[in-house]
Formats: structure tokens, sequence, C-alpha cells
């Protein structure tokens, strides 16, 4: 077993160290991960994220996973982007279930001038709740970062997917360094980064690695680190690859907790076809991080009801985060939020 010390940040990680890890025999590499993980968490504890998709489908972009690309015909509706008053009630409901993060994601390739006072004004909304602010729009420049950190936004989630190396046989119309780039503009902007991949696309051990490598490495590691299992969508270029080894899936989150110390790594798609057995794993593994809800953007999700019953049984309770604001204050700032921008420009066709 690697010998590492469980709070050391390293981001001098080399391939064949951590295909080391991926080699070792199971519960050597469950028993590094838990003890990495109790030496900087609560190991009873997960944070609760939910998410929102603002604008969903016509996407431009050629990702092979995806059931919101226009190159595929997968039966998804295309929408419009949201008003901004019907996200808050969305983020409204989201605390009251026990969220503390609420996250934004819109199926753009990237987001248009037109697009950032409607953005920035669900920001502001959901800030003044007391809730986290996440979201996921594509591609940032850095002027766009800067303005959605002055909006308040706490985390941008831009996923790199997979290794540089499996990048191509999955995404041509945007490049690795494209991905990187809107990273560092991220993180230059000073929002954290919310960064991961996704696992079963067909990729070797070896690939895995490398996505990990990429994201510990990065100058600062990402404080939030999803772990996608492939959801297959009929009507994608992956609707039949093969499924994933459920032990493979574990092996990557534990692997992502030993070299991301300090990250939290969350179960993001994929949950729905997991059993609760795989989730305890996952868990002790060092997940400490779900989407919470029906539905994930466009592909299902656990209901509510049955996540707060495993964490009963399992004797794990959501993370606390600190709310500022009382309700008074919640009700007069989403108001103040809502009426920046006029009613009548709430709501139009993001895709023209």
């Amino acid at each position: 077993m690697t010998a590492l010390a469980p709070t050391v940040i390293r981001t001098d990680w080399t391939s064949q160290e951590v295909q080391a890890l991926f080699a070792q025999p199971f519960n050597d590499l469950l028993f590094q991960a838990q003890t990495v993980h109790r030496a900087n968490f609560d190991p009873n504890a997960v944070q609760v994220s939910t998410l929102l998709s603002i604008k969903t489908g016509a996407c431009p972009e050629d990702c092979k996973y995806c059931p919101q690309s226009n190159r595929y015909d997968t039966g998804l509706e295309a929408e419009k982007l949201m008003e901004v008053e019907k996200v808050l009630a969305e983020a409204r409901a989201a605390k009251a279930s026990g969220t503390t993060r609420f996250c934004m994601g819109a199926a753009w390739r990237s987001p248009k001038k037109k697009d950032m006072p409607y953005v920035t004004a669900m920001v502001k909304g959901v800030k003044e709740m007391g809730l986290e602010t996440c979201m996921t729009l594509g591609m940032l420049t850095g002027d766009q970062a800067a303005e959605l950190a002055e909006a308040g936004l706490d985390y941008y989630n831009h996923n790199l997917d997979t290794s540089p190396e499996f990048y191509g046989e999955i995404i041509t119309t945007r490049t690795y360094q494209d991905r990187l780039g809107t990273l560092s503009n991220v993180r230059d902007a000073g929002i954290k980064v919310c960064s991961g991949g996704i696992v079963g696309m067909g990729e070797s051990i070896k690939d895995r690695a490398g996505l990990l490598l990429q994201l510990a490495n990065l100058p600062v590691q990402p404080e939030s680190v999803p772990i996608n299992m492939l959801v297959k969508v009929e009507g994608t270029p992956m609707a039949d690859v093969a499924d994933l080894d459920p032990f493979d899936f574990i092996r990557t989150i534990a692997v992502a907790r030993i070299m991301m110390p300090k990250s939290h790594v969350r179960l993001s798609a994929g949950r729905e076809s997991m059993n609760e057995e795989m989730h305890a794993l996952a868990y002790f593994a060092g997940a400490n991080s779900i989407f919470y809800g029906e539905k994930l953007l466009t592909t299902p999700n656990p209901k509510a009801n049955k996540d707060l019953e495993l964490f009963g049984r399992l004797g794990i309770k959501p993370e606390e985060r600190h709310v500022e604001h009382d309700d008074d204050a919640q009700s007069e700032a989403l108001l103040g939020a809502v009426q920046q921008v006029e009613n009548d420009r709430f709501f139009y066709d993001a895709t023209a």
C-alpha cells in the first residue's frame, strides 16, 4: 500500500503513482481512502446540492454522452432560459428540503453577452437566501468569470470529462485546453472550482488515472470533484457502451479521495442505477457530496426521500452550512434581484 500522509496536498502526481493506487487490493485501497477522509472531513456528513437545468437542450457541442446535444435525436425537447423568478422559486424549495448549495446549469457552448444579466440576477437572488451558488454555463472568458464573481458566485462547474488521451474519442467541438482555460479563468476570478469527469465511457484504467492526474495536478486542486457514472441515453453514440464494473467506480472514488484529500468528492450522474450497498461503499471510499432530487439536468436521480432514508440507516447527516440571512431579509433581497431586470426580458430564446 502506498504510504502517504493523509493531509498532504500534492500537485506533482505521476501517472505511475496513480495507476499503482488503482492496482491496490480493494480493501487496502478503501482503508487508505477512509483514513485520508477521516483526517480531513466528518466521515458521517455529506454535503447536499440541488442541480437545476435553467436552459435545456439545443447545445451545439458533440459530446457523445450528452442527450442535450442538438446532433443527436434523444427525444429531449429544447427549452428556453428559465425566468429568474422561477429559478428563485426552485431555490427556495431546494433550501426547504435541506440543500445547502444550489447549482444552475445551462446547455450552452458558452454564454452570450445578452445572457449575463439573467444569470447574474439568479446568482444574486440565490445567494441572498443563504445558499451557496454554483453554475455551469460552458466555456467562460476572463471577463465573464469576473462578472459572475462580482455577482457572488461561489462555485463554477466545468468538467474535464476524461483523460487528455481519450478526450478526442468523446468530444471534437472543443479542446482539452479550452476546458483548462475556463478553469484558469474561473480560478483567477476568485471563484471556487468544481471539476471532475465521467467514467464508464469505454475508457481504460489508465484513462481514469489520467483524469484524476489532471485534476489533482492543477495549480490549486478543485474544491469539488464530481465523479459521474455514464448514464446511457438512447440516441446518443454511447447508448450501447458496456456497463462499468461497480467496483471500478468505487476505486475511482477512493483514488480521487486519496489524491485530493481536502476536496469534496461528489456522487453525480449515474446514482439512479446504483443500489444502496454501492452508495454505502462510495461514502466509505470518501464520497461526501451528492446531488439531491429526482432529476439531474435531464437524467434520473434518486428521489430525495430515498437519500434521506439511506442517510438514516447509515447514520449519515447532511453537512451543515452557515446561513447568513433570515427569511425577511431573503424576501427583500430576492425582490430586489428580480427587479434589476425588466420583467418582460426574463424569458427569451437563448438559442437565438
